[in-house]
């Protein structure tokens, strides 16, 4: 048990090769890398659990790197590797402004600044949550961010950009981190289920992923926890029990019921999930959600927005293509006009009812909205 190392830490990427997901800045830096075109100041942006401060540490130690690969990733073999690896390098120096935010914390920073590294080629400063830093400690850091010495680097990390005073940002070459796609956190937790020797359904692997809400980070501190929930065993209903999330199954379900005009399904169907403690809100957000992912299933084109598996989408398709456009934008505008009302209403479980019973009604599927009333 002292031994436990959390999957977000176990599996952190160590090389640009290995991030997941976030292909357009690794190849980026790479190139930077290789040509020697590195920029005195970097500022990473992105929601939590994308990558920003792991990809500031593979920066840091692959400039530092004294045999780099032809692909421009560290060989990790070298003194500078070692000693990165080893969480003992005297050339990186990492601070958390959500903590050391004060003018006297960046002073004391910028001071170290001026002395040259006596390993190395690069000093560098890696700033997470730097939007946290006061206004007099962004001033104060101002012109040693303008005219740091040749061995200096400075990697800022930030999850509000906006945050950002202009000066700052124009000091630095931007790159803007993405939400990870499902299908890439499906297939690294598919990876480390693997060398944990987790057994696992693939649609378990897309709840925790579809959860996560493009976060990682999120992924893998989830998939921990139903690792010791279902004692190394995870599967779909596994996963539903704990995490008590609106599947996109339930949604499937009540779009065949509607189609039927199967009324008393949908109404148990919603009433089962009441149970279950999901909220009107949600239950139509959702409900929206699907519908607009069965519209853009209708064209192989599009359904390659659908986010999820190829199974995922398949069934999408099926279910679309049953339904056919005209039916599906009923629906989608029925349960959207419902959706935005929703805060006005006082029964709020009726109020969802009558939504469900309206379209179920839709004369025969062909499409016929009823007048709102």
């Amino acid at each position: 048990m002292d031994n436990f190392v959390v999957s977000a830490r176990k599996y952190r990427p160590t090389t640009f090769a290995s991030v997941v997901g976030q292909s357009h800045i690794t190849r980026t830096l790479k190139n930077a890398i290789l040509t020697g075109q590195l920029p005195q100041a970097f500022l990473f942006c992105g929601p939590r659990g994308v990558g920003k401060t792991t990809c500031a540490r593979i920066l840091a130690k692959t400039i530092n790197c004294e045999h780099l690969t032809p692909e421009g990733e560290a060989c990790n073999e070298c003194d500078s590797c070692r000693s990165f690896n080893e969480g003992a390098s005297m050339n990186i120096f990492e601070l958390d402004a959500a903590s050391n935010n004060s003018v006297d914390d960046i002073r004391e920073l910028v001071n170290k600044v001026n002395y040259p590294p006596q390993v190395g080629r690069f000093k560098v400063y890696i700033i997470d949550e730097v939007h946290m830093l006061s206004q007099s400690a962004f001033n104060a850091f101002l012109k040693t961010l303008e005219e740091p010495p040749a061995h200096a680097k400075f990697i800022l990390a930030t999850t509000e950009k906006h945050k950002i005073i202009p000066t700052i940002l124009s000091r630095c070459q931007v790159f803007d981190f993405k939400r990870i796609e499902n299908t890439d956190i499906v297939r690294h937790l598919e990876y480390v289920a693997k060398n944990e020797g987790v057994n696992y359904e693939e649609a378990a692997l897309e709840i925790i992923a579809t959860k996560a809400e493009g976060g990682l980070r999120d992924a893998l501190s989830t998939f921990d926890q139903l690792v010791n929930f279902t004692q190394g065993n995870l599967t779909r209903q596994g996963c539903l029990d704990n995490l008590n999330v609106l599947d996109s199954e339930y949604y499937f379900r009540l779009i065949d019921q509607l189609r039927a005009g199967d009324m008393s399904g949908a109404l148990l169907l919603y009433q089962e999930l009441v149970v279950k403690g999901f909220g009107g809100q949600p239950f139509l957000t959702g409900l929206c959600e699907h519908l607009r992912n069965l519209v853009v299933s209708l064209s192989p084109q599009t359904l390659q927005l659908i986010d999820g598996s190829d199974n995922t989408r398949l069934r999408f398709g099926q279910q679309a293509q049953a339904c056919g456009l005209q039916l599906l934008m009923a629906y989608l505008n029925m349960a959207s006009d419902y959706e935005y009302r929703f805060r006005e209403a006082n029964n709020k479980n009726l109020f969802v009812e009558i939504c469900l019973m309206r379209l179920a009604s839709i004369a025969g599927g062909n499409g016929a909205q009823p007048q709102h009333s």
